[in-house]
């Protein structure tokens, strides 16, 4: 069972109250101002970054191209038995010129093997584009991530200074106790 606590009263400490401090003010504002830069730069920052990652993964799917390549040397079978192998590859770029690369095959091809690589605008070998589903999750995840990483700056600077607060509180009530206690023990009268 938990004890009464009388009932909750909303927006206490911008109300007139002769046992408010302004430390208590202070630390309303502070709380107000951190949840709302907490939350709106969270939100704006996760937003922002989605985006920006959408943007570019579309962007890759646009711009890079799938080319045929030769492979310039057999591809050995592994001890290990990995079932792709890095081996040297060459082919031709959109404007004729030659271009050599390495790139994962099967294992066991032979030279002269035509695989598929991908080659961004200056025919640079790059990796397969993510689909436009993948692009969406991946995009989605560092959104999160950010606004989350964004958001926990305000978030940890306001808990610091609501800490801040709190010890000046504490020091104040304690310089209080020392002028007052030594007063409880007098009798009056």
């Amino acid at each position: 069972m938990t004890a009464f606590r009388g009932p909750r009263v909303w927006l206490w400490r911008w109300r007139r109250n002769p046992l408010r401090r302004r430390s208590d003010a202070l630390e309303a504002w502070i709380v107000l101002a951190v949840w709302a830069v907490t939350v709106a730069g969270g939100v704006l920052a996760g937003l922002a970054a989605t985006h920006s990652v959408e943007r570019g993964l579309a962007r890759e799917r646009a711009e890079w191209r799938p080319v045929v390549a030769l492979l310039a040397e057999d591809a050995a079978a592994t001890a290990s038995g990995a079932e792709r192998v890095w081996v040297k590859v060459r082919w031709t770029g959109t404007d004729g010129s030659s271009h050599a690369g390495q790139a994962r095959v099967a294992a066991g091809s032979r030279t002269g093997t035509a695989v598929t690589v991908w080659t961004d605008r200056e025919g640079l070998l790059v990796t397969q584009p993510v689909t436009e589903s993948q692009a969406q999750v991946r995009a989605a995840m560092v959104g999160v991530l950010v606004g989350v990483g964004v958001a926990a700056v305000p978030f940890v600077g306001g808990r610091i200074v609501r800490e801040r607060l709190e010890r000046r509180r504490m020091a104040q009530w304690d310089e209080a106790w020392e002028r007052f206690g030594p007063m409880w023990g007098r009798k009056t009268g």
